[in-house]
């Protein structure tokens, strides 16, 4: 039973197959700074940086949020630790304009 359900489930997929598929779309671009090139070697190694561009986090959030990646296996030299938190901090600030992601061409509604 539960084979005919993976079966289906797949021809479903085949037949739809453009339904199920998406762009690849392109990382966003962290801005220039000192830290630019620390960030994306410490963050993209586990997620896009466009997880980091949409963020709008005061200082003390920032903080938390680095600690919390080192935490989880981010591998950041301790001496850039405050660097990149101002960089975060001034680049993603609370006040700044919300992120608002590029659209897809393929985008229909």
């Amino acid at each position: 039973m539960w084979r005919d359900k993976i079966v289906a489930l797949a021809l479903l997929m085949l037949a739809c197959g453009e339904c199920f598929c998406t762009e690849p779309t392109s990382p966003a671009i962290l801005p220039a700074g000192d830290m630019q090139k620390k960030a994306q070697a410490a963050c993209t190694r586990c997620h896009d940086s466009s997880i980091i561009v949409q963020q709008r986090l005061s200082r003390a959030a920032w903080t938390k949020e680095v600690d919390k990646m080192v935490k989880w296996g981010a591998i950041l030299n301790p001496s850039d630790r405050d660097p990149l938190i101002e960089y975060f901090s001034t680049n993603f600030p609370p006040e700044k304009t919300p992120y608002v992601p590029p659209r897809s061409a393929r985008a229909k509604h």
